[in-house]
């Protein structure tokens, strides 16, 4: 696991959020078919291993549809950002970002009454 994603995992458990990190996208999947039940997915955009983020979220929400994610990325144009704008319904935390950010962008998605992406 890299620095980045170390130091949000030790920010939300600090929290007493409940914390199950993950190297990459199949590894995000098997986690979620072992039988975790996941309230939030936090995934990064643009990931390594021939999956992005929007894609995993998609196959995540094939095993729990009512699965809230909230995505994170440094670059302004990818798979949920176009000409400028987020595709409808979806939760963006810009990099670089703060960890009062982080805190709050989580909490805001957590607390929202709709399954948003």
């Amino acid at each position: 696991m890299n620095w980045f994603a170390s130091t949000w995992r030790h920010n939300l458990a600090g929290l007493g959020y409940q914390v199950k990190a993950a190297a990459s996208a199949a590894e995000a999947l098997d986690i979620m078919d072992s039988g975790w039940r996941i309230d939030l997915l936090f995934t990064d955009v643009v990931m390594p291993g021939g999956m992005n983020g929007k894609q995993l979220a998609d196959a995540a929400r094939l095993r729990q549809p009512a699965l809230k994610v909230l995505f994170t990325s440094g670059y302004t144009e990818d798979a949920i950002v176009h000409q400028g704008r987020l595709d409808p319904g979806v939760n963006l935390l810009g990099k670089p970002y703060r960890r009062a950010d982080l805190v709050a962008k989580v909490r805001q998605v957590l607390d929202s009454p709709e399954c948003e992406g």
